[in-house]
């Protein structure tokens, strides 16, 4: 019987997961569990992604605000500290900048971006600056010229003022924290030739452009917690990004060395089954909401551990396109065995190929990681695991 169903999305529901636990026969037996339950069968080249957040919680990695402050003691011997470009958020950031401004014995310049973060929350609406006639790109702002501007400003979604939210955290811990707005690294620097850079995806750059001008100590938050400090959670690859709060004064880390688990959960259900799929740990997706403009991904990658079969970007015709242009004269039965032996003739790499517009081509890590994302969802689902069968399979199949 011909299939009428491509791509299956499961969330699988597990156990809470506690530190010590182990996190690959949790997931081979949740997988092996839910197959039985739902009455789905194991397939060669189905899909199990595993949300990060499982992952480091069976690790233990974690970290206190001690931790961080004695990193950051460490690194910058208590002078005064620029710290710039971090994103909103009080799960993402609060808990790190507390633990930095305890670290730092005099005062922080905290430089935010402007009208938004790396991620797109905005501190003000770009239509305004418009209105202003500010120039975010060459305009330096001080707290006071902000506010004679634009007044109080609220975020959409979490009705934070995190002007005044930053430096209550800051302030807290008896230090001066002034607060000024630029996008220019290069600005922190008539400040401060110490910096701590928050941002994510654009860290390299930065701290490029601040070595090249003359900074002293240039660290990332990726630096910070990229050892064990006292015996805390780390993360050799990525510091303090992509953690995210789990008290009041502690974060859950990235997870580490996670590449033998997604070899492990793959090697235990082949053992099982006898089928090979592909695993994957995920963590944020990559996508833009277009409403609150916030783009998704406050990890450093979507996905730090993948097995081989996830590696590489999509190589997809255009269904429509072949319908259009290369087979406008078919219809029915006779179009479905055009467009299926062109799909199972179609070149291996189609860069560039016209019957190649319009499909995604973004890597498939960050593609089947989003779903996931979406799948898993950041709140009470409870389906940490999610399991995809029929994504590699085409119209032919």
């Amino acid at each position: 019987m011909e299939r009428v169903v491509g791509t299956v999305v499961r969330g699988l529901r597990c156990p809470i997961i506690n530190e010590g636990d182990n996190i690959c026969e949790i997931v081979v037996d949740n997988v092996l569990n839910a197959s039985n339950k739902e009455n789905f069968a194991i397939r060669d080249k189905d899909i199990i992604a595993v949300t990060e957040s499982i992952v480091a919680r069976a690790q233990g990695n974690y970290a206190t605000i001690n931790h961080i402050a004695k990193d950051i003691e460490d690194k910058f011997n208590g002078d005064n500290l620029g710290v710039i470009f971090p994103i909103l958020s009080r799960n993402r950031f609060a808990i790190c900048l507390r633990g930095i401004a305890k670290g730092a014995n005099k005062k922080i310049i905290l430089m935010l971006s402007y009208p938004s973060d790396e991620v797109g929350n905005h501190l003000v609406d770009i239509d305004l600056l418009d209105e202003k006639g500010i120039n975010p790109w060459i305009d330096v702002l001080t707290e006071s010229q902000f506010y004679d501007y634009f007044g109080k400003v609220h975020h959409t979604f979490t009705g934070v003022d995190y002007i005044e939210y930053y430096k209550s955290l800051v302030e807290e811990y008896g230090v001066q924290c002034e607060v000024i707005f630029s996008n220019n690294p290069k600005t922190i620097l008539n400040f401060t030739k110490d910096v701590l850079t928050c941002d994510i995806h654009t860290r390299a750059r930065t701290k490029k452009i601040l070595k090249a001008n003359g900074a002293n100590k240039v660290y990332g938050l990726d630096d910070i917690l990229s050892t064990s400090i006292d015996e805390s959670g780390c993360n050799e690859a990525y510091g303090l990004l992509g953690s995210n709060k789990a008290t009041e004064d502690t974060i859950k880390l990235f997870p580490r060395n996670c590449q033998p688990i997604v070899d492990s959960i793959q090697a235990k259900i082949k053992e099982k089954t006898g089928k090979t799929v592909e695993v994957m740990i995920y963590g944020d997706g990559a996508f833009k909401d277009p409403i609150g403009k916030i783009w998704e991904l406050a990890d450093p990658v979507v996905s730090p551990a993948y097995t081989l079969g996830l590696e590489g970007t999509p190589s997809e015709v255009k269904l429509k396109y072949l319908a259009d242009n290369n087979f406008a004269n078919l219809r029915g039965e006779e179009l479905k065995k055009a467009i299926s032996g062109y799909i199972q003739n179609k070149d291996s790499n189609l860069v560039g190929s016209m019957v190649s517009q319009g499909t995604t081509p973004r890597r498939l890590t960050d593609l089947i990681g989003s779903l996931a994302d979406l799948t898993s969802g950041s709140g009470d689902k409870g389906t940490p695991v999610i399991y995809i069968q029929g994504y590699f399979d085409n119209y032919t199949k």
